[in-house]
C-alpha cells in the first residue's frame, strides 16, 4: 500500500571557440583600434562565462549549501540536546528561514526552536529561533533566528518554472545519523497535480482545517527525484539558476515508514515557491 510521508552544464571548449570565432568576426568590421577590439572581444567573452544558465550544478550546489540550514529543539537536559527535526533555507534580509510548518514541533512549551547553522569547513552553531509566519494550508512556516545574517536564496519566477526542468534538493537526509553535512539529489519535475494538504496530526483536524480543504486544492510539484526523511523543508532548486522553485513537504512511501529508507520510490513532493513569496509579502 502506497502512502504520502511529509518529509544545463557548462558550454564546452569547443562551444567557446565558435562564440569567440563569431565575435572576432563582428569586432572586425568595427571602426576601432585592434587594442579596443581586444578589449570588447574580453569582456562580450566574460559575460558570457556568467550567464545563469552556465551556472552548472557543482556551482549551484557551491552557492546554495551556505544558505541551507537544520531545524530542530535543543535542551540542555535531552540526549543528544539537539533534536533534529527537518531541513530549512535562508531567505528575505538574511535572517529569515523558511521550513515546513510540519517540521515544527508540536509542543506549544517544551525545548527552544533553533536553526542549526553549518559552515564550509563543518563547524556547527545553533541560533536561536522563532517562529514569525505560519502558512499551515501549504505547510510552510517562516522563522526568525538570531546571529548575523547569512546568504540568502533567490525564490524563481514562476513563469520559468514548468514540467521537464532539472532540479536538485538539498538537506539534512536521516538527520545528523550521516553527520549535519548538506547532501544534494538530482531529479526533474515531472509533474504539476493538484493536492490538498492533510494536517499533520488529527488534533488539529478541526472546523476551520477541514473548511480549507473544502475549498479546494492547489497545484504541487511532483518530482522524479529521491529523497528521504530529514529532507522536509528543504529547497528544490533550478539547476541552472540556482533559484527556488519549491519546498520538499512529502514523498510516496510504499508499504511501511521505514521502507522510505531501505526501498525510497523516487517520487517526491514539493510546495511551489511561489507560496513562499507570498509568506514574506505578508504584514
Amino acid at each position: 500500500m502506497n502512502s504520502f510521508r511529509p518529509l544545463a552544464a557548462r558550454g564546452s571548449n569547443r562551444a567557446r571557440r565558435v562564440s569567440s570565432a563569431i565575435w572576432v568576426d563582428a569586432l572586425q568590421r568595427l571602426s576601432i583600434s585592434l587594442v579596443e577590439r581586444r578589449r570588447l572581444l574580453v569582456a562580450l567573452l566574460g559575460l558570457l562565462t556568467v550567464v545563469p544558465g552556465q551556472a552548472g550544478l557543482v556551482d549551484v550546489i557551491a552557492v546554495a549549501k551556505r544558505s541551507v540550514a537544520a531545524v530542530g529543539t535543543y535542551n540542555a537536559t535531552d540526549n543528544p540536546r539537539f533534536g533534529f527535526r527537518g531541513s530549512g533555507f535562508v531567505v528575505g534580509d538574511g535572517n529569515f528561514l523558511i521550513t515546513n510548518a510540519h517540521v515544527l514541533p508540536p509542543e506549544v512549551a517544551g525545548p527552544a526552536l533553533v536553526v542549526l547553522v553549518v559552515s564550509d569547513a563543518g563547524a556547527v552553531e545553533m541560533r536561536p529561533a522563532v517562529v514569525s509566519r505560519l502558512d499551515a494550508a501549504h505547510d510552510l512556516a517562516l522563522l526568525r533566528f538570531e546571529g548575523r545574517p547569512l546568504p540568502v536564496l533567490r525564490v524563481a519566477d514562476t513563469k520559468d518554472i514548468h514540467e521537464g526542468l532539472s532540479v536538485a534538493l538539498m538537506g539534512f537526509p536521516i538527520g545528523g545519523i550521516l553527520g549535519f553535512k548538506t547532501v544534494t539529489h538530482r531529479g526533474i519535475i515531472s509533474s504539476i497535480t493538484a493536492v490538498a494538504l492533510p494536517t499533520p496530526t488529527s488534533q488539529q483536524l478541526n472546523e476551520k482545517t477541514v473548511r480549507r480543504l473544502r475549498e479546494g486544492s492547489f497545484d504541487i510539484y511532483q518530482l522524479d527525484a529521491t529523497a528521504y526523511p530529514g529532507n522536509s523543508g528543504g529547497p528544490v532548486l533550478d539547476v541552472d539558476t540556482g533559484a527556488v522553485v519549491g519546498v520538499l513537504n512529502m514523498v510516496l512511501v510504499k508499504g511501511t515508514k521505514e521502507s522510505a529508507l531501505s526501498q525510497p520510490t523516487g517520487i517526491s513532493y514539493a510546495v511551489p515557491a511561489r507560496f513562499v513569496d507570498d509568506l514574506l509579502r505578508r504584514p
